[in-house]
Formats: C-alpha cells, sequence, structure tokens
C-alpha cells in the first residue's frame, strides 16, 4: 500500500484504515525501519530486514547509523533509513545579477581642487530551492510554552479521521477551555512531497551606492604645503532586499486540519509515498511567507596628509582623518514568523537597529635613518606611531513577548574605544654587502563593534535535535532560540608580529620573507551552540519541563544561546612567501620574457578557545571549529599556494602576454569529531561514546590555469599623413644608386577604428579547478566543509576589460 495507487486519500488504498488498531506495533500496516535504538521500540518486522546493519560499504563506518559489527554474515540490501534531502536541493541556486556604473573626475582649478564621484546599482536575485517542507517541530506545543510537545516529529490527536490507531500514547494537558486533555499519538513523521513538492527560497536585492566629494593638494598656501593633500567626501550606501518563501506550514492552520473531524478538509499525515491531501486541507496547512529589510550606512569624511618637517634622513609625513557613520538596519517578519508560528522557515521577530558614530585618526611616520643619512648597522631605520578613536550610540527597537520571553523595551547604548598602531622597519646593512635584508615589526590594538543584527534582542528560533547528556543521552528535539543583545561591547584585539624580507646579492631575483604572528582575541562576540549549552547546562539557557520518573531532570523544551563577549582567543602562526623572478635578459642573449614562481602559505601553530572567564582554554588549531561557534571557519594547521607566471618580453608584440598557473594546497584537520562523537568535552572531541565515528577531512589540492593578453598598440607617427618625401618611390642603396620603390603610408590610425578600441584592452581566460577535484568529504558539515570549500567543481570563465 504504501508505494501503492497516489491521489487524495483512500481508505485502505494509500492510507490505513481509520481507528484500526490499537498502536503501530499491533497495526498491519506499520513496521519500523529501526532495529530498535533512537528511542523507537523494536518492532514485529522491519521495511528491509538486510538494510542493516548492512555490508561493509553500505553504511559505512563513519555513519551515524553505523554499530561496530562482528562475524561474517553480512547479508547487505541498501539504507533505508532517511529520506534524502540532498537529492533534491542544489547547493549553488540559480542566481542572475545586473550591475550598472558610472564615475567621473575633473579639475575644477587644475591640481588644487578636484570634484569626483561615482555611482553603482546592483540588482540581484537568488533561487535557493529545498526539499519539500518536514513537518518539524510539532505544532501542539507544550502548555505555558513555545517548545514542541512531541519529543520526535509531531503530534495527531486520535479524533483525526485518519488516524489509524485507537489508543493515545500522550495527553496534552489542559488544551480544551474546559481544562480537559487532548489525547494525540506522537512522533508522526511526515514530508510533503507530493503536497508541494520542493520549496523556493526566492531572495531580491537592490544595492545603491553613490559617492562625492572633492579634493586637491595645498602648495598654493606655500612651499612648506606642497607636499600636503586634502579630500572631504560623502558617501551613501543602501541594500533593499525582498524575500518569498514558498511551501511552509502554518501552525494555526495544522492544528485545525489535524483536529477536523472532517476528511474531505482534514490533514492526513498517514499518506503513502504517492498520495497528496485534498486542496481544502492544503490550503488551510500550506502558506507562503513574506519578509524584507534594509541596511542603509551614510558617511561623511575629511582627511588631510603630507610632510611636517625634514629629518636629515627624510621628511617626518603625518595624516588626519574624521569620520561620521550613521548605519541603520531593519528587518520586517512575516506576522507568521513574528508569532513563532511557522515551520520550514526561520521563525523570529522583527528588528529595528540604528547608530552613530564618529572617529578621529592619526598618523605619523619618522625616519631615524635612511640610506641618505645613516649609521652603522642602522641603514635605513623607521617608525610608524598610529591612534583611532571611536565613539558609539546606539538604540534598539522594543520587542514583544513570545512564550517563555518576556517583553523586551527599547534599549540605548554608549561607549567608545580607543587603540593605538606601532610598526617598525629596520635595514641594518647595505644591501651591496649581503643584498637587501629587512627586520619588520608591530604592536597593534584594534577593536571591532558587533553587528547591528547581533545587538538587536529580538531572538530567532526553530527546531534543533539534541543529545541530553542528563537523560542518558537521549536524542530528542527541541525548541532553540538565538538571541542578539544590546549590551555587547566591542571586540578587541591584541596582535603583535615580526619577520623579515631577504633578497639574497649572489641569487638576483629571489625574495624570503617570513612573519611569525600573535593575535590575542577578547571580548569576542559569538554564539555558544546549542549542543555545548545542553553539554555544560549553563545556568539560565536550558529550559527544562517537569521530570516525568523520580530522579530525573524534565526533558528540555527551550535552548537559548544569546550573543555574548565570550573570553577570548588565542591564535598564533607563520606566514611565509618565496619569490623567484628570472629575467631572461640577464643572460645577455636577448630578451625572452620573465618567469615568476611564487610560494606562499601560512602554518596554524596555535589556536585556543576560551568560552567564558572561568573556563580553561582548549585547543582548536587543525580541526572543524567547535559546532556553533561563528568565531572562525576551519583551521587546517597547513595551507599554501604555489604559482608559475610567464610575462612575455617588453618592447614586442608579446609584451601584453601573461599565462600562469596555481596550485592550491589545504591540509588535512579534524573533521567535527565533538558532534560526530557526541563528546561532551570540546577539548577532547574524540572522547565522546561514539569513538569509532571521529574521522579526519583529507587534503584538498586544485590546479588553476589563466592566460590574458593585453593590447599596448604603438602610438601614431609625428609626422604629417600623406606619403613619404617624393612619394617613397626612390632610395639610395650602398652602392650610391638609387631604386625605385612603392609609395609607403605614413597615416595615423584612424581614431575610431579598431586598433584604437583594441588598445589598453586585456582578455584572459581562466580555469579553476581543473582536474575538476571534488571538495573532501566532511561529515560534520554537510558533507562538505563550505568555509574552506566549494562545490563548484572545473570552472571557466572569460573576461574582457578596457581602459579608456
Amino acid at each position: 500500500m504504501f508505494f501503492g495507487p497516489g491521489g487524495t486519500p483512500r481508505f485502505g488504498v494509500n492510507t490505513p484504515l481509520p481507528h484500526s488498531a490499537p498502536n503501530s506495533l499491533t497495526s498491519p500496516f506499520y513496521k519500523t525501519p529501526f532495529p530498535g535504538f533512537f528511542g523507537t521500540p523494536r518492532g514485529t518486522g522491519f521495511i528491509n530486514p538486510n538494510a542493516y546493519p548492512g555490508a561493509p560499504g553500505i553504511i559505512g563506518p563513519h555513519a551515524f547509523q553505523f554499530r561496530p559489527q562482528t562475524g561474517t554474515d553480512y547479508k547487505g540490501g541498501g539504507d533505508y533509513f532517511f529520506y534524502n534531502f540532498a537529492a533534491i536541493t542544489p547547493e549553488l541556486p540559480p542566481a542572475d545579477r545586473q550591475a550598472f556604473y558610472g564615475s567621473f573626475t575633473r579639475d575644477l582649478c587644475d591640481k588644487y581642487l578636484t570634484v569626483f564621484g561615482d555611482f553603482k546599482y546592483v540588482r540581484s536575485f537568488f533561487d535557493a530551492s529545498g526539499a519539500a517542507v518536514s513537518i518539524i517541530p510539532d505544532p501542539f506545543k507544550t502548555p505555558g510554552t513555545t517548545a514542541p510537545f512531541s519529543p520526535r516529529a509531531f503530534s495527531v490527536p486520535i479524533q483525526n479521521p485518519f488516524n489509524p490507531f485507537t489508543v493515545a500514547d500522550a495527553t496534552i494537558p489542559g488544551f480544551f477551555p474546559d481544562g480537559s486533555g487532548l489525547p494525540v499519538t506522537t512522533g508522526v513523521g511526515f514530508v510533503a512531497i507530493n503536497d508541494t513538492g520542493p520549496r523556493h527560497n526566492k531572495s531580491t536585492y537592490h544595492d545603491y551606492l553613490f559617492d562625492v566629494g572633492l579634493r586637491g593638494e595645498m602648495g598654493e598656501f606655500g612651499d612648506y604645503f606642497k607636499t600636503w593633500n586634502w579630500e572631504l567626501g560623502f558617501r551613501y550606501s543602501r541594500n533593499d532586499g525582498q524575500n518569498l518563501s514558498t511551501g511552509n506550514v502554518s501552525d494555526p492552520g495544522l492544528r485545525e486540519a489535524l483536529l477536523d473531524t472532517d476528511p474531505a478538509t482534514a490533514f492526513d499525515p498517514f499518506l503513502n509515498f504517492t498520495a497528496h491531501n485534498t486542496r481544502a486541507a492544503r490550503a488551510r496547512v500550506y502558506v507562503n511567507l513574506h519578509n524584507s529589510g534594509e541596511y542603509e550606512l551614510p558617511i561623511g569624511y575629511t582627511t588631510v596628509n603630507g610632510d611636517l618637517f625634514n629629518l636629515p634622513a627624510g621628511p617626518v609625513s603625518f595624516a588626519l582623518g574624521c569620520e561620521y557613520d550613521a548605519p541603520r538596519w531593519a528587518l520586517d517578519r512575516d506576522s507568521l514568523e513574528t508569532a513563532f508560528e511557522s515551520i520550514g522557515s526561520t521563525n523570529g521577530g522583527s528588528a529595528r537597529v540604528n547608530r552613530d558614530v564618529w572617529s578621529i585618526y592619526q598618523e605619523v611616520r619618522v625616519p631615524f635613518t635612511s640610506p641618505a643619512w645613516n649609521l652603522p648597522a642602522f641603514y635605513g631605520f623607521e617608525v610608524d606611531f598610529a591612534e583611532r578613536e571611536e565613539w558609539y550610540s546606539q538604540n534598539t527597537s522594543a520587542v514583544l513577548p513570545s512564550g517563555v520571553f518576556p517583553f523586551e523595551p527599547a534599549a540605548h547604548t554608549r561607549y567608545n574605544a580607543q587603540r593605538p598602531k606601532v610598526s617598525v622597519r629596520w635595514q641594518p646593512f647595505d644591501p651591496k654587502y649581503i643584498g637587501a635584508l629587512t627586520l619588520r615589526g608591530s604592536y597593534t590594538e584594534a577593536f571591532h563593534a558587533p553587528a547591528l543584527s547581533e545587538i538587536s534582542p529580538a531572538s530567532t528560533g526553530g527546531p534543533i535535535g539534541i543529545v541530553d547528556p542528563l537523560l542518558r543521552g537521549s536524542f530528542y528535539g527541541a525548541e532553540g532560540r538565538t538571541l542578539g543583545n544590546p549590551s555587547l561591547q566591542p571586540e578587541v584585539a591584541y596582535e603583535w608580529s615580526y619577520g623579515a624580507v631577504y633578497s639574497p646579492r649572489w641569487i638576483k631575483g629571489l625574495t624570503l620573507s617570513a612573519d611569525w604572528w600573535h593575535i590575542d582575541m577578547r571580548s569576542i562576540t559569538s554564539l555558544l551552540g546549542f549542543q555545548f549549552i545542553v553539554n555544560n547546562d549553563l545556568p539560565g539557557l536550558v529550559i527544562r519541563g517537569p521530570p516525568t520518573a523520580p530522579g530525573e531532570p524534565g526533558r528540555i523544551l527551550v535552548v537559548i544561546d544569546p550573543n555574548k563577549n565570550l573570553s577570548g582567543a588565542v591564535f598564533e602562526g607563520l606566514d611565509y612567501e618565496a619569490i623567484y623572478i628570472l629575467d631572461s635578459s640577464m643572460f645577455g642573449h636577448g630578451d625572452f620574457g620573465r618567469l615568476t614562481a611564487t610560494l606562499n602559505g601560512t602554518w596554524l601553530s596555535r589556536a585556543e578557545l576560551q568560552i567564558a572567564p572561568d573556563t580553561k582554554r582548549f585547543g582548536i588549531a587543525g580541526e572543524v571549529i567547535p559546532p556553533g561557534f561563528s568565531l572562525t571557519g576551519s583551521l587546517p594547521s597547513n595551507r599554501a599556494n604555489f604559482s608559475l607566471f610567464y610575462d612575455g618580453p617588453a618592447e614586442t608584440w608579446m609584451q601584453g602576454l601573461d599565462i600562469g598557473a596555481v596550485v592550491h594546497y589545504t591540509g588535512q584537520y579534524e573533521d567535527d569529531n565533538v558532534s560526530l562523537t557526541h563528546s561532551p568535552k570540546p577539548q577532547m572531541p574524540r572522547s565522546g561514546p561514539y569513538p569509532w565515528i571521529a574521522r579526519k577531512v583529507r587534503e584538498w589540492i586544485t590546479f588553476d590555469l589563466i592566460a590574458s593578453y593585453t593590447f599596448n598598440l604603438p602610438p601614431a607617427p609625428a609626422s604629417v599623413p600623406g606619403f613619404a618625401k617624393d612619394g617613397g618611390k626612390n632610395f639610395k642603396m650602398k652602392d650610391g644608386k638609387e631604386k625605385n620603390a612603392l609609395p609607403v603610408s605614413t597615416a595615423e590610425y584612424n581614431p575610431c577604428g579598431w586598433g584604437s578600441w583594441l588598445n589598453n584592452t586585456t582578455i584572459s581566460l581562466g580555469m579553476q579547478n581543473v582536474f575538476d577535484q571534488d571538495p573532501p568529504f566532511a561529515a560534520g558539515s554537510g558533507g562538505y566543509d563550505a568555509s574552506l570549500a566549494t562545490i563548484k567543481g572545473r570552472f571557466w570563465y572569460v573576461q574582457v576589460k578596457k581602459k579608456f
């Protein structure tokens, strides 16, 4: 029957007979595919008894369903555990984009006053298709909360005309006005494969950018100001977005359709794989949702820079500027989403946030020694001092109450930040001795204000699956809420680095560089991750229901994941680069072009994360970032690139030719083993109850090719257009005699001809991932690690650029 006729519900044909058995274990219409785990009781039969445990390769050793097997009696037969959503979900959504750009620059008073401006408009459209909606979480809620009543899938009232069971396995207390409860069958799963087909998430964005300003030199005020420059400008940018999400489920509509007792209008979640609900039922349950948002950023600024005075080693230069920013962000969600009454979309509150930022910055560069004036061991030595101050004032809108979340009033916060930077550049020796050696170092204090969306107290929620360590590792569903925080402070970082650049005298064209860097980040703005919060049972963030058994806590209803300024993280590593330029003219036999080989990479020596001041740091180098943290992407210990490019010889038709190849290397690293093994200890990701699932993500190597040619046509002759003197007919030869020849034209190219259009035109042809290498499999990242890899595969492109 389950693979039988489609169409609307027909009892005993494509949907079970109503109220025909006490429960699923006694119903002739049901067999469980699960062999008595995942919280499902062992049934009397299986859809395919050979599907589990399966032959080697059917369910691999790193699959979630895998359990250690013994013996040799493997029967095989396939994996029928889950619906393959990925098969009909494109990872790269169809998109189109149109862009228009214009700019102008005009000297009003020679170089002393120049007006400039530009304008850009971009329209983008994306259609992110998705599989048909799966009805999770339960539209029936635990009384007094917005948490789902059923721990798995959803509940169907016994009174539903399509419910094949007669005995409820749970009762929702106080459901009816008279205080009586609602008997339900829990754990019913349904995917709207035939009701709606694939869903679509259509987004349209309109981006506007406008710049206008004045700039100029200040030499007209006297010789002292001849190196001074100034600029005054205004920039306005705006992004408007519209989103239409189709094929979602209305919680109120689904509840009504499940409570309905009329088969013509009630919702049937027990259909087979080919049938669909009636039109009346679909109209009540499925909805399209509309969201809109906007972000605008006006900026006004002024800068001035130049030389203050001269030292023996050179001029002391400065830069000074001030800026005013006024970002505004608004998000208007569909009414079903703001009430947290939709399934298949992201529920959350609407929000409005604005911020005003005033800032000034200053920088001074002092050359103590230079090639013009130096001391022994100080051939060149200069120091750069810089500082930036910013003052913030921001406002967030009020948020209406929702479930366990009370009303949040509008908030106003203010803070400021002041951070310096010092850098040193030192050349100890004259390059004529051992070559050019430069030692460099810097110390920087940086800050980063939280995004406007991060400070809005409006919450975002949806269904989550969690492993509850306090309930013997049970896996079940709950509601997850992420919250913004109006009291977030800027992230701060303390960074120092030191390194060297060396070009040896005896190997012409070789340049080596290496820099050791250390970054100490504090007050990091990040989400903790729902499972991390549950594993550590963080106070106030895990809301449980009443206990169901003596000595055990109740089931988790809601997990709250707020944006917080975490304690910090430390990163250390080495950046290195080697460049070798082989110029063929150095051999004295003509110019045949130039080869440039480059090797650069990063070795991540140390990466440690500290969640809170009272917790210990734990290492995250060489692994996927712990689940839920938004600090950074994955952190392999080694990443490198190697390139080889050929440039054509100068003063020939090949001087515009550029051909090259690039090899990209990403080293292997640990997969998300905290989630895969269900480890409660992020510092020991392989220590969970399923250690055999732990794995590494393999290295990834890709190869790119690129070729480009720039037309640089010779300028037109200076002589008057026409023919050469005396018609070009007579040329005097070495023997003194004259030889008659055809006339030679000296007319210049037509300024509107093909030569003019080709001049300064660059045509590029490239191919990325030439060998079409798939990204390495990452079990904890949806099949591949999008933070480091792409599934685009082989990708070729053509680009034409013209300079006027």
